[in-house]
């Protein structure tokens, strides 16, 4: 039987790196070497690192005055490193959810670290807006999909301050205007790569607001003096970013995916919402395009551990919601196949026509 791969994460990637990556962990690009094991000192990984900055550039379109690392790590590596290399004075959060207020927390240990704005009132459900931004902050976090709770930005966002980024979930799912961002950082494992590797894309003149004496792995600027290079980096996992990155602009880049994107999560919001049996969680015009999020609908609660069995017999894998708010969360990354959605959806079908629905 076929697997759908819902994963939230470690999540599915394009067939074709799967292949790629296979084959180079037997010989890497003819070197008669694994990737597992290639210097990365090597003229041949060389050109990795740097075939992975201009496939990021032009796919994101990045200005010319960001530089771009990947370095060893996770999103909530940089919870910490973001407020020790750029709270000087005082930092704005918007607290959307579990990793937003994980990101706060690290940053409260560096200063003065001021919720500006929060969905907490509602469980996460929505995307804060139309709130005042101080003048006066270092800069602005923000967590651009939250997965656990399925709200997403869906515009980047306008602020007299720069505005930091985690941007683990959704990058490259939706054109951006990266001009608009001081920093994007996130953990590769959704979208990009396999776990290990995390991207940041700093806008330069950042670099020159650190004043800190940091640890040198900690500092950013160690990262980009050294083109990511300072210690031995996460091979495979960049070699892996690398065939997604060259996969992505082969289908025609950000826009095609955001066009196909759209089109699943349409189909599967469409079924949320015409399925009896089923709700969706977050406000609709902050659904995600990343993490669809639902729960049985009001008298049909006590049927949830048995569509989790049926859609398990079906081949759908990774579709139990997080532990923290229960119900089902199907993540729709980049590389899921519009098939993989359809099948969740003749499937929610036929769970709703065995109970009379």
């Amino acid at each position: 039987m076929k697997k759908h791969n819902f994963n939230a994460g470690p999540s599915i990637l394009p067939e074709v790196v799967y292949e790629k990556t296979a084959r180079a962990i037997l010989d890497f690009n003819g070197t008669g070497l694994s990737i597992l094991s290639i210097s990365h000192r090597s003229k041949e990984f060389d050109e990795v690192m740097a075939q992975a900055d201009s496939l990021l550039r032009e796919l994101l379109d990045i200005p010319d005055n960001y530089k771009i690392i990947f370095i060893g790590g996770g999103a909530s590596t940089h919870f910490f490193e973001v407020p020790a290399n750029f709270l000087n004075t005082k930092a704005g959060y918007v607290n959307t959810g579990v990793w937003a207020k994980k990101a706060i927390k690290e940053a409260k240990r560096y200063g003065q670290t001021e919720v500006v704005a929060s969905s907490e009132d509602r469980n996460f459900t929505y995307i804060p807006k139309g709130f005042d931004i101080p003048a006066d902050l270092d800069y602005l976090h923000i967590t651009t999909n939250n997965t656990i709770y399925g709200t997403e930005y869906t515009a980047d966002l306008d602020s007299p301050v720069p505005v930091i980024a985690d941007m683990s979930s959704d990058i490259l799912s939706r054109p951006r205007d990266v001009s608009k961002y001081a920093m994007i950082y996130g953990g590769a494992q959704k979208n990009l790569a396999p776990a290990g590797v995390t991207f940041a894309i700093i806008r330069e003149d950042m670099l020159d607001r650190i004043q800190r004496d940091l640890p040198t792995m900690v500092d950013y600027r160690t990262h980009v003096t050294n083109n990511s290079m300072f210690n031995t980096p996460p091979v495979f996992a960049i070699y892996a970013l690398t065939e997604t990155l060259n996969w992505l602009k082969s289908i025609g880049g950000v826009p095609e995916i955001y066009r196909r994107n759209q089109e699943k999560a349409a189909l599967l919001y469409d079924e949320i919402d015409r399925n009896p049996l089923f709700v969706g969680t977050a406000t609709e015009e902050d659904r995600s395009l990343m993490n669809i999020c639902f729960v049985m609908a009001e008298g049909y609660e006590e049927l949830a551990p048995e569509f989790l069995e049926f859609a398990k017999s079906q081949g759908m894998v990774g579709i139990k919601g997080h532990r923290l708010v229960g119900g089902f969360r199907a993540s729709c990354y980049n590389a899921l196949p519009k098939e993989s959605v359809e099948a969740l959806v003749a499937c929610m079908q036929e769970f709703a026509r065995k109970h009379g629905k």
